[in-house]
């Protein structure tokens, strides 16, 4: 078993042409299916995109990932480049391409991202909101009882679970605290913007309001906003889904470091019943 999300595997070929390759392990595995989680996807893309003419000066803090259809568990290959370049704000786009059967390539997801310039502002740090403390004993998620339409192994299995406040009425969002147990890629060490981009799609499971069993609600998408850089190994997420009338679902989460609240997190769901069910 390999300790890590994805294998590095660029060719000249590929690096030539500002792509990197990757072989994803059975870690990435999402719980819709013999599918790649969105989570690994997205810390991909971020990886290229802060690496991307990166300065010392600037960081990404707004960072928005789109699902253009299931990933195969097949080779990826990712690019990024500048948009629009600035001194002070500029722009990024990404894109992963998943290898198909034929051996052609299918953008399988993109994202965007603005970078923006840095200056102290610590004399007037304000959090829209409370801070949650971190426990240090608190219920793993193989001591939950977790429906069985989930699947626990792959990407789920990759990160260490500290479970908070349960939530599930309307304005009591779930807390749960999460730390990636393995690398992004293979043999690097996994910056703090990749570890929270890699577990920031596990929201839409920890508020998740209807049965998994009886419904599917998949994310197309998510976006993050960051107004602080996370330094901390463990992400905690306050998260909670709303459903509409005609099978459109939000899940949207704020995301803590251990010293307080660090940004917000939004998906877009698609909710449909599960055909044993509507048969």
């Amino acid at each position: 078993m390999t300790d890590a999300c994805y294998l590095p595997l660029t060719s000249p070929e590929s690096a030539a042409e500002g792509m990197e390759r990757f072989a994803p392990t059975e870690h990435v595995l999402g719980p819709w299916g013999p599918i790649q989680h969105g989570g690994p996807i997205s810390g991909l893309l971020t990886r290229a995109m802060d690496r991307c003419a990166p300065r010392g000066n600037a960081r990404l803090t707004k960072i928005s990932v789109d699902l253009l259809g299931p990933v195969p568990m097949s080779e990826v290959r990712v690019g990024a480049q500048v948009t629009r370049p600035g001194k002070r704000i500029e722009m990024l786009s990404a894109v992963l391409e998943a290898r198909q059967t034929d051996g052609s390539w299918r953008a399988a997801a993109t994202a965007s991202a603005w970078r923006l310039a840095n200056q102290p502002t610590d004399d007037v740090v304000r959090r829209a909101d409370a801070p949650l403390e971190l426990p240090e004993q608190a219920p793993d998620l193989s001591t939950v009882d977790v429906s069985s339409a989930w699947s626990m192994t792959g990407f789920v299995n990759t990160m260490q679970w500290r479970l908070g406040a349960p939530g599930g009425q309307p304005g009591e969002p779930t807390v749960a605290w999460v730390n990636l147990k393995l690398p992004l890629v293979a043999g690097e060490q996994i910056s703090g913007i990749e570890r929270l981009m890699t577990v920031a799609d596990a929201a839409n499971g920890v508020g998740a309001r209807l049965d998994p069993a009886e419904f599917a609600f998949l994310n197309t998408e998510l976006t993050v906003h960051l107004f602080e850089e996370p330094r901390s190994p463990w992400i905690g997420m306050a998260a909670e889904a709303s459903v509409g009338s005609d099978g459109v679902g939000m899940n949207a989460a704020v995301l803590h470091a251990p010293h307080g609240p660090i940004g917000r997190v939004a998906q877009n769901l698609l909710v449909e019943r599960r055909a044993s069910v509507s048969a």
